[in-house]
């Protein structure tokens, strides 16, 4: 390597992989459409209801009352334990978050709401096991940033509710794509993300400003007493991440020793 990568915080590595020193199991990158579709939670269609009634008073009509939008359509369905269709996940993931959820929680971002990790075929009760006709349910899970809260939800899809809730403290379970994503906002925008900046630069010559430019992996931290700073102590109960970038149609970048918690928005350093 060239000695102006050589004295980055970051390393420029050539090569398919990274071996990985940790306590934490190294995950694949989730990939687009998997666990993240966009989705609406209910409620007044505010918009679209103010747009018909003024067309209708330019053209001299009644205005219609308002309309509550519908609940979320059936869809394409799958049959006992095929996988959950596009369809049947979208739909689960409306049904899952309901008003008190909504309110009551935050996603990686701050905003309200919680952060869907993924929607899983849950599978049946014991009773259920030899029953061809048994009920296919979804577990929805999510985190809470706001108490650092795994949420999981099962929801029957032949019925559309809401069968049962587990929350869960200290577990936490691969990270998102969104998740990484604001990882990398994070450390892109903190003093600690220079060495991967100016690495990234000496791969493309161009500057890193954004996660788009990157290709992102990650695994999760979790905390081994005085094995690393006290700023990254809480990991493990707050949602804490390494990342493996990736120059798109280039070198991985090694920024091993840097820790972003998503739960405190801080970027560390082991080490």
């Amino acid at each position: 390597m060239r000695k102006t990568v050589r004295r980055h915080l970051g390393k420029v590595v050539a090569g398919a992989a990274i071996a990985v020193a940790g306590t934490a199991v190294m995950v694949g990158i989730t990939l687009p459409g998997e666990a993240g579709a966009e989705e609406e939670n209910g409620g007044l269609r505010a918009g679209t209801a103010a747009e018909q009634q003024a067309a209708q008073r330019e053209q001299g009509g009644a205005v219609p009352p308002g309309v509550v939008e519908r609940a979320p359509v059936q869809g394409e369905k799958g049959k006992g334990r095929d996988p959950l269709t596009d369809d049947e996940i979208t739909r689960v993931g409306q049904i899952a978050v309901n008003r008190q959820l909504l309110n009551s929680s935050e996603d990686v971002e701050g905003e309200r709401g919680p952060q869907r990790i993924g929607v899983d075929l849950a599978e049946p009760g014991t009773a259920e096991l030899d029953d061809p006709n048994a009920p296919r349910r979804a577990d929805v899970t999510f985190y809470d940033y706001k108490d650092d809260t795994l949420v999981t939800r099962t929801v029957n899809l032949d019925t559309g509710k809401v069968e049962g809730t587990g929350t869960q403290h200290g577990v936490q379970p691969p990270i998102s794509r969104d998740e990484m994503t604001e990882a990398a906002k994070l450390l892109i925008a903190d003093p600690l993300g220079a060495g991967l900046k100016a690495d990234f630069k000496d791969a493309t010559g161009k500057e890193l400003a954004s996660p788009d430019q990157l290709m992102l992996n990650s695994m999760v931290y979790r905390a081994t007493p005085g094995a690393q700073p006290a700023a990254l102590g809480a990991c493990g109960e707050h949602r804490c991440v390494r990342l493996f970038p990736k120059v798109k149609n280039g070198p991985w970048i090694d920024s091993r020793d840097l820790v972003i918690d998503l739960s405190a928005r801080k970027v560390g350093k082991l080490g």
